[in-house]
C-alpha cells in the first residue's frame, strides 16, 4: 500500500468507533471508522489497537495523511480511552455485548428515551427501563443482574485492558479468577496459558511483558518449556527428545536482543522432571519429555490394550464358517479371501483392526462382522469420531451409531465421560469406524470404557491423513504386532468404474493421478481445472460453484464443501471462506449478521465447531448452520443436525465459516462435491496423504484446482506419519513382561 511519504503535524483527534474495516487480532493493526464531534462524516482512523471495537469512545493523538486510494486518514500514534461522553458513544456501550439482554436496538432504545441520564437512571433507578418501549419485567431483571456483574468486573477489565487484553479474553480471565484476577495476572501471568481456553502462551506472553516481567524470568521459560511440549502435541506429537525440546524451546524464548540461555533451559527440564512438571524417560540413550497427561494416558491406554488382548475368546469357528456361507448364500453376495479372513478373525478376536483403501470392501466386510454378531445374540454398539461417519456407520449397518462422545456420555459436572472403567459401556461387541482419527486421549477414554469380556473391532484407512490431535493410535496398534490385523487390497468391480477411488490408489502409490480437464459434460467423476497461479484459482473456484455445478444438478449450498491445506493464503480457508460466503450467501441483514473478530456471520451460513465444547455437546469439526441471529441479546443460533445449539458472543470464537474447511478437518466427513485447491504456498503442507484424503472425501464428484508442480510435490511427499509416540513400544514391551 503506497502512501504519501510527507508526515503531517501532530493533532488530536476525538470521537466514537463506528465500525471497524479491518482488525488484526495478532498485530493489532486497525482501520476504522469514527464519528467525530466537529465533522459530519466519518472519518478514516488507522493505527495498532490491542483492543478496539464499535462503541468505544477515544481521545487519539496523530497525524493526518492522504493515501491516493483511500483519501485522508488519521494515523493514530497514541490513544486513550475514555467513558461515553455523546448519545452514540452511550448507545454503542450499552449494546456492545457486556450487557446482557441489551443489544443495539434495545440500547438504541433506552439511550433515545433518557439521553445523558442513561447511565445514571440504570445504575440508580433501573426500574424506570420499564418506561422504554419493548423491556419488560423480565429483561430488566437479566439487566440488572449483568449491570452488577459488569460493576463488579470494572475494576478487573480496566486493569486488563490497560494491560493489552481484548474485553473477550477480560471476560474469560474474570470468569476463571473472579476477584483474583488483578492478583493472578500481576503475579503470574503465564498461569492463562494452562488455565483459559483461546488464551496461549503467545498472548500469555504479550500481558506479561506489558505487565513488567523481564524475557529471562523463570515464569517465562518453564511456561515455553510446556508450550513447547504442547505445540508437538499440535503437531501430533505424544512427547519430544529432550535435545529438540530444548532447541524449540531457546527459539520460542529468544526475542529480539534477548537469547535463551541453552544450559540453562536444559538444566530448567530436569528440574521440572523432579518436580513432576514434565516426565522424562530414558529411552536408546537419551531422555524422552512429556508433559504429564501424555505420558500417563499412553501408558495407561497400553496397560488397557493389554488386558483386552489377553483376553481369549471361545467360539466355535466350525458354526461361525457355516453361518459365513448360508449368509453370503441367502444374500447372493461373495467375500474375497480377505473379507472372509476378517469375518473369522472378528469372531475370535477381542481387538482386531481391518484397514483398506476406498473400493476394497472395509464397509460391506464391517456390515458382515455386525450381522455375525447379532446372529451370535451379542449386544452391538457402534461409534465413530465424527457426526457424519456415525450416521454412514448407522446407514450401512441398519444400526444405532453414535459419536464416540456421545456413546461415552460426557457429564459437564465432572468434565469428563461417564463411561469408564469403573462404568463400562453396555456391550458384548464394539465396532468404531473411521479409527485413523483416533487420537491419543479419545483412543484412551474409549478403550478404558471397554469391557474386559467384549469384542472390539477398529476399522479405518491407515493412508488417510493421521489424527488431528496427537498420536497416531491405529498405525501403532497395526505396528505393534500384537494387534490382529486384516488388510484388504482388492478393489472391487463397482468401485474401478469411479477415478475417485482409482486416483486415491494412483496417489497412494505414488503415481500422478488420471484427471479430466474440467468440461460442461464431464465423463468422469475425477475433474481438473488447471491454473498457474492461485490469486486466479479464486475466480476459477467461484465460476465452478455459481455456474458449473448447478448445471450438473448440486446445489453448493447443501452438496458441495471447498478443501483447503491450509488457512493461509489466497486460497487458504480465511480468504476462501469470506469470499464464498458473499457468492452462496450474500449480505441480508434483514435476516441477520453479526460482526466478530474481523468476521461477519449471517443467517444460513455454514459454519464448523472449532474445539470440544462439553456443555453444548459440540465437538470439534462437527458442521452445522447458522439459523438465527439475536441482535438484541447478541446470541447466535446454531443447528447441527436437528438440534439448535445457542451461542452468546463472548464464545463466537468457537466456530468459524465453513464453506472452506482444511484437509484436517474434513475427516470422517464425506460431501458429495469436493472442490480441492492444491499450490506451492501450501507447501508446508503438502504430502501424498493430504491429497489422498482431500480427494477421497467426494462422494460423487471431485474437483482439483491447481498447477501440475503442486500436485507432483505433494504426490512425492510421505510424511505426516513420523510422529513421536511410543504406544507401540509400550504394547510389544508390556505383551513381553518387559
Amino acid at each position: 500500500m503506497s502512501e504519501t511519504p510527507a508526515q503531517g503535524k501532530y493533532e488530536q483527534l476525538y470521537g466514537v468507533v463506528e465500525r471497524l474495516t479491518f482488525h488484526s487480532s495478532d498485530t493489532g493493526y486497525t482501520v476504522a471508522r469514527l464519528k467525530a464531534p466537529s465533522d459530519r462524516d466519518l472519518v478514516t482512523i488507522v493505527g495498532s489497537f490491542p483492543n478496539i471495537q464499535a462503541g468505544q469512545t477515544l481521545q487519539m493523538e496523530g497525524f493526518w495523511r492522504s493515501h491516493p486510494k483511500f483519501g485522508d486518514q488519521f494515523q493514530v500514534m497514541q490513544y486513550e480511552e475514555t467513558k461515553p461522553a455523546t448519545l452514540t458513544g452511550l448507545e454503542k456501550y450499552l449494546g456492545s455485548g457486556l450487557i446482557k439482554g441489551v443489544g443495539p436496538v434495545t440500547a438504541k432504545r433506552i439511550v433515545a428515551h433518557f439521553g445523558l441520564d442513561t447511565l445514571d437512571v440504570i445504575e440508580n433507578q433501573i426500574d424506570r427501563l420499564s418506561e422504554v418501549p419493548g423491556i419488560a419485567k423480565k429483561r430488566i431483571e437479566m439487566i440488572q443482574s449483568t449491570w452488577e456483574e459488569q460493576k463488579s468486573i470494572k475494576d478487573v477489565m480496566v486493569f486488563l485492558q490497560g494491560h493489552g487484553v481484548s474485553t473477550t479474553y477480560a471476560v474469560k480471565i474474570f470468569k476463571q479468577y473472579r476477584n483474583e484476577s488483578i492478583a493472578i495476572v500481576t503475579e503470574n501471568p503465564y498461569r492463562l496459558a494452562t488455565d483459559i481456553y483461546g488464551i496461549g502462551f503467545f498472548t500469555a506472553d504479550a500481558i506479561a511483558q506489558n505487565v513488567g516481567f523481564a524475557p529471562d524470568c523463570e515464569f517465562r521459560a518453564r511456561a515455553g518449556i510446556l508450550h513447547s511440549l504442547s505445540a508437538a502435541g499440535e503437531d501430533g506429537h505424544c512427547y519430544l527428545p529432550q535435545p529438540e525440546l530444548v532447541e524449540s524451546t531457546v527459539k520460542l524464548l529468544s526475542h529480539g536482543e534477548y537469547a535463551a540461555n541453552v544450559d540453562r533451559i536444559l538444566d530448567l527440564t530436569n528440574q521440572m522432571a523432579i518436580s513432576d512438571e514434565i516426565v522424562m524417560q530414558g529411552y536408546q540413550g537419551e531422555f524422552i519429555c512429556y508433559r504429564p497427561s501424555f505420558y500417563h494416558t499412553e501408558q495407561n491406554l497400553a496397560d488397557r490394550l493389554n488386558q483386552l488382548l489377553n483376553r481369549r475368546v471361545e467360539i466355535d469357528m466350525e458354526r461361525v464358517k457355516s453361518w459365513i456361507d448360508r449368509f453370503t448364500k441367502k444374500h447372493e453376495i461373495d467375500l474375497s479371501p480377505l473379507q472372509r479372513q476378517a469375518v473369522e478373525l472378528a469372531a475370535s478376536s477381542p481387538v482386531m483392526v481391518l484397514t483398506g483403501g476406498p473400493g476394497t470392501g472395509k464397509s460391506f466386510s464391517t456390515r458382515t462382522i455386525v450381522a455375525l454378531w447379532k446372529a451370535m445374540g451379542k449386544t452391538i454398539l457402534l461409534g465413530s469420531p465424527t457426526g457424519r461417519a456415525a450416521q454412514r456407520l448407522k446407514e450401512m449397518t441398519g444400526q444405532e451409531a453414535k459419536t464416540i462422545h456421545r456413546l461415552l456420555e460426557f457429564d459437564p459436572s465432572t468434565m469428563g465421560f461417564k463411561h469408564d472403567r469403573d462404568y463400562p459401556l453396555e456391550a458384548q461387541s464394539i465396532v468404531i469406524d473411521e479409527a485413523s482419527m483416533l487420537d491419543l486421549f479419545l483412543a484412551n477414554s474409549l478403550i478404558k470404557a471397554v469391557p474386559l469380556d467384549a469384542q472390539l473391532l477398529l476399522v479405518g484407512d491407515t493412508d488417510q491423513l493421521p489424527s488431528v490431535g496427537p498420536g497416531n493410535v491405529l498405525m501403532d496398534l497395526i505396528n505393534s504386532g500384537k494387534v490382529p490385523v486384516v488388510r484388504l487390497t482388492e478393489v472391487f468391480r463397482q468401485a474401478q468404474a469411479s477415478q475417485i477411488v482409482q486416483n486415491a490408489h494412483r496417489i497412494n502409490q505414488g503415481y500422478f493421478p488420471k484427471l479430466e480437464k474440467i468440461s460442461d459434460h464431464p465423463k468422469s467423476d475425477c475433474l481438473w481445472l488447471e491454473m498457474e497461479q492461485p490469486e486466479d484459482a479464486v475466480q476459477g473456484i467461484c465460476d465452478i460453484v455459481e455456474h458449473l455445478l448447478p448445471n450438473l444438478g448440486f446445489n453448493p449450498r447443501q452438496d458441495v464443501q471447498v478443501l483447503a491445506p491450509m488457512t493461509r493464503g489466497d486460497v487458504g480457508t480465511r480468504n476462501l471462506n469470506q469470499v464464498l460466503q458473499n457468492l452462496i450467501n450474500p449480505s441480508h441483514v434483514q435476516k441477520g449478521e453479526i460482526k466478530r473478530g474481523g468476521m461477519t456471520l449471517r443467517v444460513g451460513d455454514r459454519i464448523i465447531q472449532q474445539g470440544n465444547d462439553y456443555n453444548r455437546e459440540v465437538f470439534n469439526g462437527d458442521l452445522g448452520v447458522i439459523s438465527q441471529i439475536d441482535l438484541e441479546e447478541q446470541e447466535v443460533t446454531v443447528m447441527f443436525g436437528d438440534r439448535a445449539v445457542t451461542y452468546d458472543s463472548a464464545d463466537l470464537n468457537e466456530i468459524t465459516l465453513a464453506w472452506a474447511v482444511s484437509v484436517h478437518k474434513s475427516q470422517g466427513s464425506e460431501y458429495p462435491v469436493v472442490i480441492f485447491p492444491i499450490y506451492t504456498q501450501h507447501f508446508m503442507m503438502l504430502s501424498r496423504n493430504l491429497v489422498y484424503t482431500g480427494l477421497t472425501r467426494a462422494k460423487k464428484l471431485a474437483i482439483v484446482v491447481g498447477n501440475k508442480k503442486s500436485i507432483g510435490m505433494a504426490v512425492k511427499q510421505v510424511k505426516d506419519r513420523d510422529r513421536y509416540t511410543f504406544l507401540s513400544h509400550r504394547l510389544t514391551h508390556i505383551s513381553d513382561g518387559t
